[in-house]
C-alpha cells in the first residue's frame, strides 16, 4: 500500500493536550499555546487540556504523567524549555519517559529552522517520542518555532502517527 492510501485511513479527530513550559508566563501570556490551540481546532481536532507548567524536571514529569494517564490524549504538544540554558529542562524531563523516540523530528526541525534563523539552528533540541499510546512533541516556546514545527511537521503527520501507535 502506498503512502497516500495509507494516510487516508488515519483517525480524523484527535485528542490533543497542550503543555507549555515556562517559569515566567502563565496561561494568559502563553501566545504559543494559544496559537497551537487555535490550530488544533482549525485542523479538526480537540484540545483536551492546556496547561502551563514551571521549568522543573519533577513538575514537567508529573504533568506529563498525569495527562497521559488521566486524560489519555493521542498527542501532547509541548512548547518551551528546550533551549540550552541551565533552566531549560524539558528534554531532560520528558526524554527518559519515551518508549520510542521519533529521531527524525529534531533533525527535520533543525533543518527547517536553518532557513529562518541560520546557524542558530544548531542550538535546537526539539524532540519527539512515544509515551504509552501518546505521541509527545517538544518544541521551542517561541511562536515562530511552534508555527514552523506544527505547520510543516506535526499536523501533516499526527493522524498517521496516532494510527500506528494504536495498532
Amino acid at each position: 500500500m502506498g503512502l497516500i492510501p495509507h494516510k487516508h485511513k488515519t483517525p480524523g479527530n484527535l485528542k490533543i493536550a497542550i503543555i507549555s513550559v515556562s517559569t515566567t508566563r502563565g496561561i494568559s501570556e502563553d501566545k504559543s499555546g494559544a496559537w497551537i490551540k487555535q490550530q488544533v481546532k482549525k485542523e479538526g481536532h480537540e484540545t483536551v487540556v492546556h496547561h502551563v507548567v514551571t521549568d522543573e524536571v519533577d513538575a514537567i514529569q508529573s504533568m506529563v504523567q498525569h495527562v497521559v494517564e488521566k486524560i489519555s490524549p493521542n498527542v501532547i504538544l509541548m512548547s518551551g524549555g528546550t533551549g540550552i540554558s541551565p533552566k531549560d529542562v524539558t528534554i531532560e524531563a520528558v526524554s527518559p519517559m519515551f518508549s520510542k523516540t521519533l529521531t527524525a523530528f529534531g533533525h527535520l526541525f533543525a533543518y527547517l529552522s536553518f532557513d529562518e534563523i541560520d546557524s542558530a539552528a544548531i542550538m535546537s533540541r526539539a524532540t519527539a517520542g512515544i509515551i504509552g499510546q501518546t505521541v509527545v512533541f517538544c518544541m521551542p516556546g517561541s511562536l515562530n518555532a511552534c508555527k514552523l514545527a506544527c505547520n510543516n511537521l506535526i499536523f501533516p503527520e499526527i493522524g498517521h502517527i496516532a494510527k500506528h501507535i494504536s495498532e
